[in-house]
């Protein structure tokens, strides 16, 4: 039996759509932004990837709800995005005044990180575009009523942009909802993000509304801790310690997280023990049909690039669950699919769906020739 009620992919134009930013992501590659002089540039956004992965690795029909300054990097992209095969007949294009007062398009520069050395980003990303559209922008009458949508997925990243995203987040869930369109909603709490707008009060506000009207929740224990209020982890000192992972804790956040809002028909959370920015320990838990799943372990994972690992994570999972897999054949693709996802460049997912496949049957690294 599937563990949401889909509507039937015969009857919907779209098996996916993610409402977010998309920014253009600036890397300086094995070097650091601050002596960098050539980026190499990639477009991101925390639900975008999620669209995108859906799309290029698993083969299904994805759009994505966004808007773009109309000039040189809204093209740039918009041709990013077109060669993600993303379909683009959502974007919104808003006119600009050359300078950025009216509106702009975000920036990200994101540095990898090596051993000792954490990843470092810093985003460039106010007044942009898609933090000023209100739900009444987009035609979600045409998007989600007549060419039906199976899944909207977004995040506390695009809620957290302005007053005006919060808002609009709310109001396309709630049409999407009504529409029969499955919903999952990444939690992703930026501080730096909501202290401009009311910080932890209002993340807390903003997501519990949100929460209340998901189908599945993705997030750490930090978000779980910030954006819903539940206790965080501590030690017996009482120092918050969301790095090392006590898997009985973590259990008993999904649960408690179930019982304050039974509407969840899913909720997962991705487990990484970080060695050092180049080897982590990686897996996943959920929750769901009432009791706990477990992933394999990747134990001393090599990471190339982590940014986008829990976006990868969220859409292999989702896969799963649009292609009606038993739920732990779905989170085992999820952790698959992010585990590969941090060993090549970039925010977006470089996998195929045999490689997922492969890596979850439990097949090696060993060249393909």
């Amino acid at each position: 039996m599937p563990v949401l009620n889909l509507l039937e992919k015969n009857k919907c134009t779209y098996e996916e759509v993610s409402l977010g930013e998309v920014m253009l992501r600036l890397d300086p590659g094995e070097g650091r932004i601050r002596c960098a002089r050539t980026f190499n540039a990639w477009e991101g956004g925390g639900e975008y990837n999620v669209a995108r992965a859906l799309r290029k690795c698993f083969g299904l029909k994805t759009s994505v709800l966004t808007a773009f300054a109309k000039n040189e990097i809204g093209y740039l992209l918009e041709d990013l995005i077109m060669q993600g095969g993303v379909d683009t007949s959502y974007i919104l294009w808003r006119d600009t005044d050359g300078i950025g007062r009216s509106c702009r398009n975000g920036l990200n520069f994101t540095e990898r990180g090596f051993g000792l050395r954490g990843a470092v980003g810093c985003s460039d990303r106010a007044n942009t575009a898609i933090s000023k559209t209100k739900a009444e922008d987009f035609n979600l009458e045409k998007l989600f009523a007549k060419e039906k949508v199976r899944w909207l997925h977004t995040g506390g990243i695009y809620s957290s942009l302005s007053e005006e995203s919060c808002k609009t987040a709310v109001d396309v869930i709630r049409f999407a909802k009504e529409n029969g369109t499955a919903v999952s909603y990444d939690l992703n709490y930026r501080p730096s993000l909501w202290n401009a707008i009311g910080g932890i009060e209002k993340a807390r506000q903003v997501n519990k509304e949100i929460v209340s009207q998901v189908d599945v929740l993705f997030g750490n224990e930090e978000d779980f801790y910030a954006c819903l209020g539940l206790e965080s982890g501590e030690d017996k000192n009482g120092d918050k310690n969301f790095s090392s992972i006590n898997k009985e804790r973590y259990e008993e956040m999904l649960r408690k997280t179930a019982e304050l809002y039974p509407n969840l028909k899913v909720i997962a959370t991705t487990l990484r023990t970080v060695k050092s920015a180049s080897v982590n320990d990686w897996s996943a838990l959920c929750f769901a049909e009432g009791k706990i799943w477990r992933s394999r372990e990747y134990n001393s994972l090599e990471i190339l690039d982590r940014v986008g690992g829990g976006d990868s994570f969220a859409s292999g999972l989702i896969y799963g669950l649009l292609a009606e897999k038993d739920m732990q054949t779905a989170l085992e693709l999820g952790t698959a699919h992010g585990a590969l996802a941090m060993t090549t460049p970039g925010d977006t997912s470089m996998a195929r769906l045999s490689e997922v496949e492969a890596l979850v049957s439990g097949k090696n690294a060993r060249i393909i020739r």
